[in-house]
């Protein structure tokens, strides 16, 4: 019996890949930040890039005084065959090209699948599915669910919150407990109870005033708190911090590569317990647009306060008009505009791809603007990126993380995508508005004798709309609101 044999052959084979150039993820990346977000991606290249200048704010407009670089051969980059301008961003292509590979993935899976029908419940987990965000746990919320388990005295509770409020975002105390008591009221004791019930809870370390004890938390939760890396860290921490492993060997009484080793040890723990968990995400919002009705007309307004005005700066281009520059010069300053006014163009697309959306919006939703979250219609993004003219993802990349000031409110662009259902009049209904006319029924319900699921069915098939009893009772608790047997006042 022969055994297992091997060998080496060559083949090829051909895959098709989508390579993102650094121009294209940074034009993304500027598509789908906020205005407050985009500010700082704004002042990170003005510090990398020493040819993009701030314009102050009452200067012309970006379009005047935002040149195209010259060519290193000396043309001017406006000239029709400057090879600068063969080489910028055409937008609407490369979405193009992300786009058609979304479909291209579709329509094999379709082919795959076999045909299938397609119902509105399907598209409403696709769309669902499509403009979710995961929304990661913050610290504090962390500490809180703990704490949830743990039977506490009213007065330890409001100490524990005044303790989580002062941590910062490594996990670590600004104030001591006893600062804390002073300014807040609360007894000491009460205070130090709270402190040191947060320290017992994960991540190990956490609550900590110093690095030092952070790192003794860490080692006693792991049961080497009387290890020669905790004597270290409790006697010798300045000693440890310059690393002078002679000095600390003869204080400790062990050897140079026994104190190696703690040292490593101490290496793996970690020094900011807090940041692996997400900023708090309670933040104030500013509206990317703001839209108003002037006389019969909505008028949109982006808001511009939060991102700077760039300009190329003119020393850098009279540098290479005087041609005294060496070649590597010219072509770094030449790069380093492109790339500059590659920024701009960025810019300004994503301002023109937003109007441009807001404006498709305002005409699909006009009974949301004229009447309120009632009246809105069904609406999805494969709608507003045919009317525009682009793919589905470069709407769902302009509207990520932005908000929208309206008459009835400040609302999240999102908001304004919902899947719907057709009503017997022939009129289209969104799920949104379908969970309002819920609310409307359960909050004037007689409350003895509160609506069933089932009972809620029969009071929308009256509206003309034909619901599942499933898809009532999701939307009921997608508001919030408890089950007919739990809402009955019997008083």
């Amino acid at each position: 019996m022969s055994g297992p044999g091997f060998s080496h052959d060559l083949r090829q084979r051909q895959t098709q890949n989508l390579v993102l150039a650094p121009q294209l993820r940074q034009s993304l990346k500027i598509l789908q930040v906020a205005a407050l977000d985009l500010r700082s991606v704004i002042q990170e290249e003005l510090q990398a890039n020493p040819t993009l200048e701030e314009q102050p704010m009452d200067g012309e407009s970006l379009d005047k005084l935002n040149d195209a670089p010259p060519d290193p051969e000396g043309g001017s980059a406006g000239d029709p065959d400057d090879s600068a301008r063969h080489e910028e961003m055409d937008f609407n292509k490369q979405f193009e090209i992300l786009g058609k590979m979304d479909q291209d993935w579709r329509d094999h899976m379709a082919h795959a699948g076999g045909a299938q029908p397609f119902t509105s419940e399907d598209a409403e987990r696709r769309q669902h599915f499509f403009d979710s965000l995961v929304s990661e746990m913050s610290l504090q919320e962390f500490l809180l669910q703990q704490a949830a388990l743990i039977e506490l005295k009213p007065q330890v509770q409001e100490a524990m919150k005044q303790v989580l409020g002062s941590l910062d975002d490594r996990g670590y105390l600004t104030q001591a407990p006893a600062d804390i008591a002073l300014q807040t009221g609360l007894p000491y004791e009460i205070v130090l109870e709270a402190t040191k019930l947060i320290q017992s809870f994960e991540p190990p370390g956490i609550a900590s005033l110093t690095l030092a004890d952070c790192l003794l938390a860490q080692l006693t939760a792991k049961g080497r708190g009387d290890s020669l890396a905790a004597r270290m860290i409790r006697d010798h921490f300045d000693l440890l911090s310059r690393r002078r492993i002679p000095e600390l060997a003869r204080k400790l009484g062990a050897a140079p590569d026994d104190i190696q080793l703690a040292i490593e040890e101490i290496g793996k723990l970690d020094p900011a317990p807090g940041r692996r968990f997400a900023d708090d995400s309670n933040r104030v919002v500013v509206p990317d647009v703001i839209v108003e009705k002037d006389g019969e007309e909505w008028k949109i307004e982006l808001n511009t306060d939060y991102i700077p005005r760039l300009r190329i700066s003119s020393t850098y281009r009279d540098l290479i008009a005087k041609g005294t520059l060496s070649k590597q010069e010219k072509d770094y300053l030449t790069e380093r505009m492109r790339s500059g006014k590659f920024l701009i163009d960025s810019i300004e697309q994503r301002q023109r791809t937003i109007e441009r959306i807001t404006r498709e919006i305002i005409k699909a939703q006009t009974p949301f603007f004229e009447k309120g979250v009632a009246s809105l219609q069904p609406l999805t993004m494969t709608q507003i990126a045919e009317i525009v003219g682009v793919h589905e993802t470069t709407v769902s990349r302009a509207i990520a993380n932005k908000y929208m000031q309206t008459p009835h409110g400040v609302f999240e662009f999102k908001f304004f995508f919902t899947t719907g259902y057709q009503a017997e009049s022939g009129a289209a209904v969104s799920n949104t508005s379908v969970k309002e006319m819920l609310a409307d029924l359960i909050a004037i319900e007689d409350r003895s004798n509160p609506l069933s699921d089932q009972e809620l069915v029969a009071r929308l098939q009256e509206k003309g709309l034909t619901l599942a009893r499933r898809t009532v009772a999701k939307y009921r608790e997608e508001l919030g609101i408890l089950p007919s047997n739990l809402r009955r006042d019997y008083t």
